[in-house]
């Protein structure tokens, strides 16, 4: 015989509300950053404290000469559900990437500039990683004005203490 053990439910009452999120984007392609503005900019809607840490690739999306061109990842992104060989065709990178800018723009998605710019204004903090600033070599100067500052990873975690921090 078994016993089926009912669940309480939880009433939003007895739910810990989420009231800050702090979100790594460390990936330079469309499917990379987009995640993170979408889940920064929801966040902000609901009244969330949203900050947003770019590291590594990730640092694209925040680069004054970068972050007008950042394409979909072809080569070896198991997401495309195609053979390797055919995402290194030339061309192709360019072909997928503009399928899926004309798709975010249907649903109402702005492109990567028009978003950031969105999400700093709404409250969002953005800041860049500084081992990575230091390891390509950059400076605050290269990146949009959106970002607030360049910080330390122990930074990053003060500035994210009490919150949940999410990896896209």
């Amino acid at each position: 015989m078994t016993t089926v053990l009912e669940q309480p439910q939880l009433t939003q009452s007895t739910r810990a509300a989420i009231e800050k999120v702090s979100i790594v984007i460390s990936k330079g392609s469309l499917e990379g950053i987009y995640p993170g503005l979408i889940m920064a900019n929801g966040a902000r809607m609901e009244g969330i404290e949203a900050d947003l840490f770019f590291t590594f690739f990730g640092l694209d999306a925040i680069r004054k000469d970068r972050y007008e061109a950042i394409k979909v990842a072809t080569v070896g992104n198991p997401g495309m559900h195609m053979p390797t060989l055919i995402g290194a065709i030339p061309g192709f990178s360019a072909l997928a990437t503009g399928m899926m800018k004309r798709q975010l723009e249907k649903i109402d998605i702005p492109p990567i500039p028009e978003f950031i710019e969105l999400v700093a204004d709404s409250g969002a903090h953005l800041y860049a990683c500084k081992a990575t600033v230091d390891m390509f070599g950059l400076t605050i100067d290269d990146f949009v004005p959106q970002v607030d500052e360049i910080i330390s990873v122990g930074e990053f975690y003060e500035k994210a203490a009490g919150g949940q921090i999410i990896f896209t």
